[in-house]
């Protein structure tokens, strides 16, 4: 079906009493456009290639060879995939009482409510409506001779006489319907829909956000922990140096340069403590802002020392990755509405047909109004095209065009970023095991280093500067052994959320 190029207005109003024949065949007008609707079906999007495989299996303890592929972890509800139970508590509590987590639910009831704005455009809107007005016509006017005239009438008597001034009373409903010709409406209302499921996705996002930001706040925690009970054993290993550099200067043996060496030294790693306590005082605050509350103290487990990665860690295939990880979800979601926009602003460049009809009770005389005669019944209709706005449609089918782009655009950059975020994170649990383990042996050495110096000294075979550099080494190698046992499980809190795991 073809349209002119310039408005069409098509009005027709009828009485269901008089003009049924009239009636029907607008009606069946009506239905001859539906039945010839363009479809403007979106645009679909290109598909998006994803490497085979990432890392194809890491072993947080050493390489497994006999391991296969299978589910990521990102399938795992953090209470399997952690196994401390203070750090499931603070998960449970920051899932429950995160304000972030509830700003999320009210953006979710903001696109539903869109939603069924969306919906109900698809459906006449019908009001119920009581209207009363008054006319008086001038004696020259086509509505002033005609009521006259009528009145000379013998078949006009009584309550049908016109009385001038002439009240109008009408008492009824009154609808007004875009009858969806080009499924304009329909397209809306599935990117609203989108949109919903988009803004549900956005929340599974912060989920599995919050979690991982939790369980990197606890993990450092522990480590920060660990640092202090690391440096608390130094100062008592120096201070016990201290005192047997006093006694060898009693005894004639070092100079007073030597203790004061040990001194400073001393005074050096217990000003270390200061500042690590002041780092978990911080750490501390932020997680109980996750957690929704005021700042107090955060029970912890075990020491980061003991806490165990999972023997195995798997990571499925990328094509996993784009079913499972919520901001890829949620960007597909914003791109498949941004394709149905650009459908509904095809089809505004179309013609619109719009229906009202009225049904009620309609006189000029009140005593009359409730008389079944005064039932009254219309239609009106109208179909229009676009023309001196097309410049302005043609803007917002740019716009919608380019929005379309740019959300695939978005969606491609998701993608990338993370199957780039699940690998970073696989190779870093590996390279981390590997650093753990030679810092491990470094430790080790250095406190067999710190023995022996201390025993040569007492025996005037070392000097006290070999002695204080074998303390400081220990303690920067347990130091730094420390740091990488905290790398080893933000990686993992990061594969973890990189696959998208926790929102379920």
């Amino acid at each position: 079906m073809r349209f002119i190029p310039f408005p069409l207005n098509l009005q027709l109003t009828v009485s269901f009493t008089n003009h049924k024949v009239v009636f029907c065949l607008f009606l069946g007008v009506s239905v001859a456009l539906s039945s010839c609707q363009v479809a403007k079906v979106p645009a679909s999007s290109p598909a998006i290639s994803v490497p085979d495989s990432y890392v194809d299996r890491v072993n947080a303890n050493g390489p497994n060879p006999g391991m296969t592929d299978s589910l990521g972890i990102g399938d795992l509800p953090y209470r399997t995939l952690f196994t401390d139970d203070r750090l499931v508590a603070l998960i449970d509590t920051a899932v429950a009482r995160n304000l972030d987590l509830k700003i999320a639910w009210q953006r979710i009831a903001v696109a539903q409510a869109n939603y069924g704005i969306s919906r109900g455009a698809l459906l006449p809107q019908v009001d119920a409506v009581a209207t009363t007005g008054v006319d008086r016509f001038g004696r020259y006017t086509l509505n002033g001779v005609g009521n006259f005239d009528t009145n000379l009438s013998d078949n006009v008597t009584g309550s049908s006489l016109i009385p001038n001034p002439t009240p109008d009373f009408f008492v009824g409903f009154r609808s007004n319907w875009e009858v969806d010709i080009w499924g304009k409406l329909q397209n809306r209302r599935n990117a609203a829909y989108k949109r919903v499921m988009a803004s549900q996705e956005g929340r599974h996002l912060l989920l599995t956000t919050l979690i991982s930001d939790v369980s990197r706040l606890y993990y450092t925690l522990l480590a920060l922990d660990g640092e202090l009970e690391i440096i608390r054993e130094n100062v008592t290993l120096q201070q016990q140096a201290v005192e047997l550099v006093e006694v060898q200067k009693a005894a004639g043996r070092v100079t007073e340069l030597a203790v004061q060496q040990f001194r400073a030294q001393l005074l050096n790693t217990q000003s270390l403590a200061g500042g690590v306590q002041q780092q978990i005082v911080d750490t501390e605050n932020q997680l109980n802002v996750l957690l929704g509350r005021y700042p107090r103290p955060v029970p912890r487990g075990v020491s980061i020392r003991d806490q165990q990665l999972p023997p195995t860690l798997l990571a499925g295939i990328p094509a996993q990755l784009l079913q499972r990880r919520p901001d890829i979800r949620q960007a597909e979601r914003e791109l498949d509405a941004a394709n149905i926009d650009v459908a509904v602003a095809r089809a505004e460049f179309l013609p619109s047909l719009n229906l009202s009809p009225y049904l009620g009770l309609n006189a000029f005389r009140p005593d009359v109004l409730l008389n079944p005669q005064s039932v009254a019944a219309g239609i009106l209709g109208g179909l229009a095209a676009p023309v001196f706005n097309r410049r302005l449609l043609k803007g917002n089918l740019r716009i919608s065009q380019a929005q379309s782009q740019e959300a695939y655009y978005t969606y491609q950059r998701t993608v990338l970023t993370g199957v780039s975020e699940v690998t970073t994170s696989l190779k870093g649990l590996e390279n981390y095991r590997s650093v753990a383990d030679l810092q491990t042996k470094e430790v080790a050495e250095l406190r067999l280093a710190a023995t022996t110096s201390d025993d040569l000294f007492g025996t005037g075979y070392a000097t006290y500067l070999e002695v204080i550099t074998a303390q400081r080494s220990i303690l920067q190698a347990e130091l730094n052994l420390m740091n990488t046992k905290r790398a080893q499980f933000l990686s993992l809190v990061d594969l973890y959320r990189a696959l998208g795991g926790g929102w379920n």
